[in-house]
C-alpha cells in the first residue's frame, strides 16, 4: 500500500508517517517509480507507535519497542530493552503521583488553615505538574484517554470543564 492508504488506515497523516520515517521508526520500501510502499507489518508497527504515544511515551522511548518488533518478536514487550523503558516510565509515573499527592495535601491544608484563619495570607502552592521526561527535554503533562491528545495538569486543576468545552490541550 502507498503512504496515503497507510495514513488513512492508521487515522494519521502522511506528514506524520514521513516524520516517523525520518526518525527511523518506520521504514518504507520503494517501488520502481520511487513511491513509498508499506505492508500490513508497517500498519501494525504504526499502531504500536501511536498506542505508546497515547500512553505518554516519547519517540525515543518508543524506539526499543519498534526494534523489538523488527527483530521478529510478536509483541513489543518481549525484549529486555522494552522492559527497561517500562520500568523507567513506571518510575516517572510514581514520581508524578507523589507530586500530585503533595499538591493535594497542600490544598487540603490551605482549606483547613483558611477555615480557621481567613485573614492570614496563604503561602505559595507547589506547582501542580507532573514531569514525564522524554528525550533531550521533559514535558509537563500526562496522557489523556486515547485520541484525546494530552491535557496540561495545571489547566485541569483550574476546575471542571464547562459542558461542550474541551480542556486546554498541550501540543506535541
Amino acid at each position: 500500500m502507498r503512504i496515503g492508504e497507510l495514513a488513512k488506515r492508521a487515522a494519521t497523516t502522511t506528514r506524520t508517517l514521513r516524520y516517523y520515517e525520518s526518525r527511523g521508526l518506520l521504514l518504507a520500501q520503494r517501488d520502481g517509480s520511487g513511491y513509498r510502499v508499506y505492508d500490513e507489518n508497517d500498519l501494525r508497527m504504526l499502531r504500536q507507535i501511536r498506542r505508546l504515544q497515547d500512553l505518554g511515551f516519547d519517540l525515543e522511548e518508543i524506539r526499543p519497542f519498534v526494534d523489538c518488533l523488527r527483530a521478529g518478536h510478536s509483541t513489543v514487550d518481549e525484549c529486555p530493552a522494552s522492559f527497561a523503558v517500562y520500568l523507567s516510565k513506571l518510575g516517572e509515573i510514581d514520581d508524578c503521583i507523589a507530586q500530585l499527592e503533595h499538591v493535594r495535601t497542600w490544598i487540603h491544608n490551605q482549606m483547613v488553615q483558611n477555615r480557621l484563619d481567613s485573614v492570614e495570607e496563604l503561602e505559595s502552592p507547589p506547582a501542580p505538574r507532573c514531569l514525564f521526561s522524554g528525550g533531550e527535554s521533559g514535558r509537563e503533562m500526562f496522557p489523556a484517554p486515547a485520541g484525546a491528545g494530552r491535557i496540561d495538569i495545571a489547566s485541569a486543576m483550574d476546575g471542571p470543564v464547562a459542558p461542550g468545552r474541551p480542556p486546554r490541550q498541550v501540543r506535541r
